[in-house]
């Protein structure tokens, strides 16, 4: 799927943002088409080619995958993923303990690839939900009360005392426009 014009202007935005950084020594996107389209003004506003890296991807929704949220929402499933992820598994994909687990490593072996640099990764809203429920040691049960918007900026900090989540969910909008996705 490729961005909307909104989302275009929303990657655009969220590149002018990352370029304020004092500097940044890599980018790094999912492989689908819309985190690359999206990395992509990233990459040009900070001198470094996106590269894809699998440990981004979205969750491997398996069977669920392409159905709308409105048909999913009616399955007696629908319920434990809202309430209880850790326990659920998508028919034919990934569970959420797995998907946690592959966002968080792939985060800490490309932290270490880029020793105390500053790293841009490109992802989608689960996977990074997961990533910061993980950095403030939060159960996954909970990740679904954490909100992550489209082209929203999150930043961890990783220090010999672990990860310091210093922005969740910065998009530079209005506070009275911040709602619940």
């Amino acid at each position: 799927m490729h961005l909307a014009d909104a989302g275009v202007q929303q990657a655009e935005r969220a590149a002018e943002r990352i370029a304020e950084l004092p500097k940044v020594d890599a980018v790094y996107t999912s492989p689908l088409e819309r985190a690359r389209e999206t990395a992509a003004p990233i990459g040009r506003a900070t001198g470094h080619r996106p590269k894809v890296d699998r440990g981004l991807l979205e969750c491997d929704f398996g069977e669920w995958t392409g159905a709308s949220l409105r048909r999913l929402s009616r399955k007696r499933e629908w319920a434990t993923v809202q309430r209880a992820p850790s326990t659920f598994r998508f028919p034919g994909g990934e569970s959420f303990t797995e998907m946690q687990v592959r966002i968080v490593t792939a985060l800490e072996r490309l932290r270490d690839t880029h020793p105390g640099g500053t790293i841009v990764c490109v992802s989608h809203a689960d996977p990074i939900k997961a990533a910061v429920a993980h950095a403030l040691g939060t159960h996954l049960d909970l990740f679904q009360r954490i909100v992550i918007s489209t082209c929203s900026i999150s930043s961890i900090a990783w220090s010999t005392g672990g990860p310091v989540v210093l922005a969740v969910n910065s998009t530079g909008r209005p506070l009275n426009e911040l709602v619940p996705s």
